[in-house]
């Protein structure tokens, strides 16, 4: 790929380092786990790795709340298995992609520490403290994303620090120009050991209103089945004008050094996502798209939000889709399995960037964990609403045996009971898995330039049938998708040409069978 185009073409591969690959056997993921399996990433056929938060932590929200950003923290490696890795997967044609987290470190941070300890330190300003409201209570009505307020009170200085968060991960203050330069200087750090760009964890959130006014109430809360966090529209912590001038110096930061990408988090309606483009396209490269994680599974509704999207982009600005992450049921649990596949094709023929999930490519569903062995702090700060994310996060399943070959010590989460059919190596020698379907689907993408690089045309959608059409300088490739459990008619015409790959086995022409997809190359 020519310079600057790797995050164009290619797949991004979501890591979460604690349930890919356990080298050491304690149960928990690390990075010579993730060195081990890079072979593995090479030969699906990504471009990327995103590796979720490695840094030096007390592990309260597993990662996000960090202690170091400069450090690796012990129970994954060291500075030197991170170098390694780089290095390794850099020989193998793969870029490496580091979360960042700039809305809040752990609260064991030595500048939390410091931040605390009086209010004349010169690390006060770096976190976000107010005086009591005058009955002494929070400061305002503002909500932590895990439940209850998002303000705690410090008894040492008598005043309350903010964290949207846990109270274990309390706000950076990104008005403080020290604060940021410091921030900024920990992205260098990473750059120059080789590090190919940064996924920035709610880069939406890192601006509060300097006036700290209250949240107005949400109209459409619904007690005891929302988040409590949703109690309140957040017009106050999220997404303010000011937050744009944060993302564009991010970009300066990472322009310094040549062919990264800066990705951005973002958990907002689409008119809000494609303005974190920047102007001039000076924001990040890659605002995250999740419009496909909440939309329904139905052919008209994708097609729309395809059309949507595409007319909302700014001019230059380079799509991206997303199907699920560390934070979202799996797809095959949200659609099924059979569905799942037609998913497959569906997110690696759109136009833009892909970002798989770990496990997506064997079909690895929700995992369902017992209150008794639940980790997730959102889980346990608001139970049994089933907003809890360790479903999502169980270890890989390399192979149909105890421990599925992501460890021989006890996993940190339970691996699920279709470990027998649902693992890498079973599915390797089986040319009609989902794993050789991704494998197909990621050797066409890079090999058809109209997969990789070419413009979109939805066709048609019919109830049942999705058809776009792929193009790039003469060459041309349609995409049909049934989104139903039923045989459908195609809503256009039978493309003349050859189907390149098809989700069923057999002949694939004339109706598409119950959840079927194909792809054809127009002659």
């Amino acid at each position: 790929m020519s310079e600057g185009s790797w995050w164009r073409d290619g797949v991004v591969y979501q890591v979460y380092p604690r349930s890919f690959a356990d080298a050491n056997g304690d149960g928990i993921g690390d990075l010579a786990g993730i060195r081990s399996k890079l072979g593995y990433l090479a030969d699906l056929g990504v471009s990327a790795l995103w590796i979720s938060p490695i840094y030096p932590s007390p592990m309260a929200d597993f990662g996000y709340d960090v202690s170091d950003y400069r450090g690796i923290d012990p129970l994954f490696g060291d500075i030197a298995g991170m170098d390694a890795l780089i290095a390794d997967a850099h020989a193998l044609g793969l870029k490496v992609i580091l979360d960042f987290v700039p809305n809040h470190s752990s609260d064991e941070h030595p500048w939390f520490r410091e931040s605390r300890r009086s209010r004349d330190s010169v690390f006060r300003d770096w976190y976000i403290w107010r005086d009591p409201a005058p009955d002494g209570g929070p400061p305002n009505n503002w909500l932590s994303n895990f439940g209850g307020s998002a303000w705690t009170f410090d008894p040492a200085t008598a005043q309350y620090y903010l964290h949207l968060f846990l109270d274990r991960q309390p706000d950076l203050n990104w008005r403080n120009p020290v604060l940021r330069e410091a921030m900024y200087e920990s992205m260098r750090f990473w750059m120059r050991r080789g590090v190919d760009g940064f996924r920035v964890d709610v880069i939406y959130h890192v601006m509060k209103d300097a006036a700290f006014r209250d949240n107005p109430p949400n109209p459409a809360f619904r007690e005891g089945i929302d988040a409590d966090a949703h109690r309140f529209l957040p017009v106050h912590t999220a997404d303010l004008p000011e937050t744009q001038g944060i993302v564009a110096a991010m970009r300066e930061v990472v322009d310094e050094f040549p062919d990264r990408v800066l990705i951005g988090e973002i958990y907002l309606p689409l008119e809000r996502i494609v303005a974190y483009y920047g102007e001039n396209l000076t924001g990040a490269h890659l605002p995250f798209n999740f419009l496909l994680i909440g939309t329904d599974w139905h052919a008209p509704t994708i097609a729309g939000l395809i059309r949507r999207y595409e007319a909302a982009l700014p001019a230059g600005g380079w799509p991206n889709w997303v199907l699920g992450n560390h934070d979202k049921p799996r797809i095959a649990s949200r659609v099924g399995a059979a569905q799942a596949r037609v998913a497959a094709v569906l997110l690696l023929t759109l136009r833009g960037t892909p970002t798989m999930y770990y496990g997506d490519e064997i079909g690895m569903q929700d995992v369902p964990i017992p209150f008794a062995e639940v980790r997730d702090p959102f889980e346990l700060n608001e139970p049994h609403k089933g907003l809890g994310r360790d479903p999502q996060r169980t270890p890989m399943r390399w192979f149909p045996r105890e421990g599925a070959g992501f460890t021989r010590g006890t996993p940190w989460l339970r691996i699920g009971d279709d470990v027998g059919t649902c693992n890498v190596a079973t599915q390797a020698d089986d040319p009609e898995s989902m794993l050789s379907l991704y494998k197909a689907l990621l050797r066409l993408r890079r090999e058809t330039p109209s997969l990789s690089r070419g413009d979109i045309r939805v066709l048609e959608a019919s109830d049942a049938v999705l058809a776009y059409e792929r193009s790039h300088e003469g060459e041309r490739v349609v995409v049909l998708l049934n989104f139903t459990d039923q045989p459908a008619d195609l809503p256009i015409p039978e493309p003349a040409g050859r189907v390149l790959v098809s989700t069923h086995a057999g002949v694939a022409e004339g109706a598409l069978r119950a959840a079927e997809a194909r792809i054809y190359r127009l002659v």
